[in-house]
């Protein structure tokens, strides 16, 4: 069995709440939302106006791409190590580390000449749009708080393209990618009922722990465009993150998480239900236009309500989920998850695509909302940060998996 830390004793029955917990419910859910959500309108605003980015920055449309792939990686790696910085530091570093690499990846951007520069920027603000994105969740407490954050997600990813074109189109390409500072508005708020003490650690920061778990996670996120070469390096890294945590049991990834049945097998589901949405989020436009004789804007209309709607019916379920069983919101989630890819390869009426796109977010939004509490329920008190942050990074692997399956699904065709 592993040790517990003696400074975060496991609470029982009568003892009271962390003060953490306290202060949670008194930070209104709208604040959270607003400090979470503008991540998804930013990695999805380059969606549109890709040709004129590359234009300015004078490379190809394809290379240009990068931006988006530095995106991505930075959300997947920035998710842990931000949890561990607020396992370790608490929430007020967390938000202000956060804070300062928003403002600086959006003031390098706004300037940047060169694709490196730029990407670098770009993964300045994922990174810190991660702390928030990890602050918040952290703070819900409540499956019904938690999908009001990830309903916002899917509203927020899904109006993205067109929101980042209409920026760009009134004032330049440069203003639509720092939609995500919109986030801060929310920090004095948050900052202001939240408790931002840091906790007492007694054990020293495990930096290997931490290196072999973002080597692994970039190694991931590369295999859509390096598929052999990634694939073997993830396996790789697991290998080694394997063996560390075998004799650091309590170091960045704690094993006794890893052990903790519910919480591998809720952020194994946020992952699936994940690579899904997104697999079908760049999939079913292709369809629709092999299917049908519909013009860009209705499929780009078309899907957006789709969305739009499943964003809704996940807040619903989010909502109703605290009167229903465990099992029931499961059955649930598995369901509309199931139907959604099934629908899209055996449907002969081709509308129906668009109830696909409400399934596939409805799936995503709701499971990450849901998912995400039974995953650090499971854990100790200690141990929730990282739980959040293990269990986002799941879901942000999705996000990298999606598109490469379907860019193999099109090209099949």
């Amino acid at each position: 069995m592993p040790l517990l830390d003696r400074t975060h004793p496991r609470p029982t029955a009568q003892a009271p709440a962390p003060a953490a917990a306290r202060e949670s419910r008194h930070v209104p859910t709208a604040w959270l939302a607003l400090l979470a959500t503008p991540l998804a309108a930013s990695a999805n605003s380059p969606v549109l106006i890709l040709p004129d980015m590359a234009d300015s920055l004078g490379i190809r449309t394809a290379t240009a791409t990068w931006l988006v792939t530095a995106f991505a990686w930075a959300i997947a790696v920035g998710t842990p190590l931000m949890a561990g910085l607020q396992r370790r530091r608490g929430l007020g570093s967390t938000l202000r580390l956060s804070t300062a690499l928003i403002v600086a990846g959006t003031a390098v951007v706004a300037v940047a000449p060169w694709l490196p520069l730029a990407m670098t920027g770009r993964a300045a603000q994922a990174m810190g749009g991660a702390g928030l994105v990890t602050a918040a969740m952290s703070l819900a407490g409540s499956v019904r708080r938690m999908g009001v954050i990830t309903a916002g997600f899917g509203t927020l990813g899904a109006v993205g393209p067109l929101l980042g074109s209409a920026i760009a189109s009134t004032a330049s390409w440069r203003a639509s990618l720092a939609v995500g500072a919109v986030a801060l508005l929310a920090l004095p708020a948050v900052m202001r009922h939240a408790d931002l003490s840091a906790p007492q650690q007694s054990s020293p920061f495990d930096g290997r722990g931490a290196a072999l778990l973002a080597l692994m996670a970039t190694a991931l996120v590369l295999i859509p465009r390096y598929p052999l070469p990634a694939v073997t390096a993830s396996l790789v890294m697991a290998a080694l993150l394997a063996l560390h945590i075998r004799s650091n049991p309590t170091g960045f990834v704690p094993a006794s998480l890893l052990r903790t049945r519910a919480f591998v097998l809720s952020a194994a589901l946020a992952c699936t239900f994940a690579t899904s949405y997104f697999t079908l989020l760049f999939t079913v436009p292709q369809l629709l236009r092999d299917r049908t004789g519909w013009s860009t804007s209705t499929i780009g209309t078309g899907q957006l309500v789709a969305l739009l709607a499943g964003s809704v019916l996940s807040m619903v379920l989010a909502a109703a989920s605290a009167r229903m069983s465990r099992p029931r919101v499961l059955t649930i989630l598995l369901t509309a998850g199931a139907l959604a890819p099934l629908t899209a390869v055996l449907t002969p009426w081709a509308p129906l695509l668009l109830l696909v796109a409400t399934l596939a977010v409805f799936t995503t939004s709701a499971g990450q909302a849901t998912l995400a509490v039974f995953a650090t329920q499971a854990a100790p008190t200690a141990q929730r940060p990282t739980a959040i942050g293990l269990f986002n990074l799941c879901y942000q692997l999705g996000g990298a998996f999606g598109p490469a399956i379907a860019a193999l699904i099109t090209m099949g065709d």
